[in-house]
């Protein structure tokens, strides 16, 4: 007997049968996507490990030139200078479709000694297993069922892996803006939620943008000792500026703000001439509200130091641009829902946005293309130091993988 949300689908004329023969290649394709995954985990990507992310690019090309695709090597525009792996499948359909995911992980070099690959139940965990090599494996075995099956009904799909996504994608933004601009549509495959966290599955419809804020302080020198009432203590203005700014942005709509390090001082006995202080900035609708937040922090600086004869600056560097499905975005998520309605009622969650960051900002600059967000495998502990996938999320998501790629591949 099917499920209730089955039966109102098939009552509603929205659900079908599953393609028996993808389902039946995604089943298989299970134990091979666990060693894919154990593959790439092994490989510690950190951002600024150089020489890890050239053997991740390696192992990219090697797999995905094996499918047959024409495979270049990008360099970042800044930067660590980890590589861009860029791939490129000709068919005779339609529709281009761009694959995003990244291939570098938060994690410092030497992380797998104390947080090693391991199985608990239905959880693989690894440093990046989720955020985002599950990505990367996803799209490695789409297309590798696709590419058995035969199908080229598309007239191109392209695979664009970056190496700095992690610290903004700032040497790999533009080109990802300029080559989603090239498509009709981008999926973007980040992780999404475990169903312990989430309950359902799920797509992405809006992420936030993201940039960062920087406060400094110039004060007067002196000894700390002897003659610390000649000095000004920028530490001091610096903690009470940050007191007296860390609510602005709840004032301003669309932004986010938090204070998340500072820095002052070089020795212990000398009053600090300088102090800085840097934060974490969040841009939910569009990038213009960055200029309001601006504006609202220099002018609550402006109400008043607490140290005199002192000197307060604030600067901001937008980033990443905020993303935001548009209708034919929502549009597509209903097919996706649609699709994942085929496995015999299994529901799709659309989730309406995140405080997260991702580069399908970037691929939606233009307009021009269709961009959906976290075609991924589903998993938590992002960032953190129990990072894992649940693997029965693997034939769901290989096959919405694969019957989306079809479906898209015909056109409209």
């Amino acid at each position: 007997m099917k499920p209730i949300f089955a039966v109102l689908l098939l009552c509603a004329g929205l659900a079908h049968a599953a393609d028996e023969k993808l389902l039946g290649a995604a089943k298989a394709a299970e134990p091979t996507v666990i060693q894919t995954l154990k593959e790439l985990v092994a490989i510690e990507s950190g951002s600024a490990n150089v020489a890890g992310l050239q053997r991740m690019a390696d192992y990219a090309e090697l797999r995905l030139k094996g499918m047959g695709a024409q495979v270049e090597r990008l360099k970042a525009t800044r930067g660590p200078g980890g590589p861009i792996v860029k791939a490129t499948f000709t068919g005779k359909g339609r529709t281009k479709i761009l694959l995003l995911a990244h291939m570098d992980t938060v994690y410092q070099e030497g992380i797998l000694a104390t947080q090693p690959l391991k199985q608990d139940g239905n959880r693989l965990y690894g440093p990046g297993i989720a955020d985002d090599k599950g990505g990367i494996a996803v799209i490695l075995h789409a297309l590798e069922i696709l590419t058995k099956a035969g199908w080229n009904d598309f007239a191109q799909i392209t695979v664009l892996l970056n190496s700095d996504e992690e610290i903004g994608s700032t040497g790999s933004g533009e080109l990802i803006a300029k080559v989603a601009s090239e498509h009709d549509v981008v999926l973007s495959c980040e992780p999404n939620a475990a169903k312990e966290r989430a309950k359902e599955e799920s797509l992405l419809l809006g992420a936030a943008g993201t940039g960062l804020v920087t406060m400094e302080v110039l004060g007067k020198a002196s000894h700390a000792g002897a003659a610390p009432d000649l000095g000004r203590n920028a530490l001091i203005e610096l903690s009470h500026q940050v007191l007296q700014t860390r609510d602005v942005a709840k004032g301003v709509p669309g932004t986010q703000l938090n204070w998340t390090s500072s820095s002052s001082g070089l020795v212990r006995n000398q009053i600090p001439e300088k102090a800085a202080a840097y934060g974490d900035m969040r841009l939910f609708v569009n990038n213009r509200d960055a200029d309001a937040l601006l504006a609202a922090l220099r002018a609550k600086v402006a109400e008043g130091r607490l140290v005199p004869d002192t000197t307060t600056t604030i600067t901001m560097n937008v980033n990443r641009p905020p993303y935001a499905a548009d209708e034919r975005a929502k549009e597509l998520a209903k097919k996706a829902q649609a699709i994942y309605a085929e496995l015999d009622g299994r529901r799709l969650m659309l989730v309406p946005g995140t405080g997260g960051g991702t580069d399908a900002g970037f691929a939606s600059l233009s307009g021009k293309a269709i961009v959906l967000e976290s075609f991924g495998l589903s998993g938590w502990g992002y960032h953190a130091r129990d990072e894992y996938i649940e693997i029965d999320s693997i034939v769901p998501r290989l096959y919405l993988m694969t019957r989306m790629l079809m479906d898209l591949g015909k056109g409209p």
